[in-house]
């Protein structure tokens, strides 16, 4: 492509540019700007705890759950069972982009055979929305009879919560691509393969990766509930844990675990998506 200079322009992921070292960096990311909501409510929390507004059993304040995790050497449970709390943030965030991933790549791929041929649509596409309303909890007992306790179980709970509705955001982003950019394509001799691959998919991309990132917090709900079920690890059985020790300190230890990862995972999905869709303003 050419300036009216006559010189090319350059098309394409635009050059990074260096990012500031230091705090600078991570301000402009907004990872600085993010805590600062939360740094005000945990110390409203934890000054109402201290004056006695809540209760220190039931609502304890946020300073001791620092303390309970450092005085358990960062374990929860009992004996030779006691899982390493790092551990289990890191089991629960695998097991959630695992299955994001899989339900990720499949949806995609039956989104574009469903809107590429009516014969493969009429088939499959009945299936989809009949199987979409049913919640990813419900496919507990199933994962359990097919994959046993264990990983499977909880990757497959979560693919099978965002399989159907990134199918159906896919179908529908395709049907919404502005047909006028299809006909130019065709009208400059592009074959069908290139107007899916040049003209539909980087359209329909930007739609799929917003449903990709709504879905995730359905993910996390559904690993939670399989690990609270049917796995022996994780941020689930955590706080599975504390109701069973009746220990609200290890209930909300978790909470907060799972907030805090979770938008970390987030962040690295919005990361991924400038990369991927870097024509798009950032998210």
């Amino acid at each position: 492509m050419t300036d009216r200079s006559g010189t090319l322009e350059r098309v394409g992921p635009p050059v990074a540019q260096p990012q500031p070292p230091g705090a600078v960096a991570f301000w402009q990311m907004g990872v600085l700007k993010a805590f600062i909501p939360w740094a005000i409510v945990i110390a409203i929390w934890e000054i109402a705890a201290a004056n006695g507004w809540s209760g220190a059993v039931l609502f304890p304040p946020p300073s001791s759950f620092l303390r309970y995790a450092i005085e358990s050497d960062f374990r929860v449970g009992f004996g030779g069972d006691a899982m390493p709390i790092p551990f289990a943030i890191v089991v629960s965030a695998l097991r959630v982009l695992a299955g994001l991933a899989i339900g990720f790549a499949a949806a995609i791929a039956t989104g574009i055979l469903i809107s590429a041929s009516g014969a493969f649509a009429d088939m499959v596409m009945p299936l989809v929305r009949g199987l979409a309303p049913i919640a990813p909890i419900a496919w507990i007992p199933l994962a359990i009879v097919l994959f046993g306790i264990g990983n499977p179980t909880a990757i497959f709970v979560v693919f099978m919560g965002v399989y159907f509705i990134l199918t159906i955001s896919t179908v529908a982003a395709v049907n919404a691509v502005d047909q006028r950019l299809i006909k130019t394509a065709r009208s400059y001799g592009a074959s069908r393969t290139q107007v899916w691959t040049r003209v539909i998919f980087p359209a329909v991309l930007p739609q799929v990766f917003t449903m990709l990132r709504i879905n995730f917090f359905a993910a996390w709900m559904a690993v939670l509930a399989a690990e609270m079920v049917g796995v022996k690890n994780g941020l689930g059985m955590m706080i599975i844990l504390g109701r069973e020790m009746f220990n609200t300190k290890l209930i909300l230890l978790g909470m907060c675990m799972v907030g805090a990862t979770g938008y970390l995972v987030d962040a690295l999905l919005v990361q991924i998506q400038r990369r991927i869709l870097w024509w798009q303003p950032a998210p």
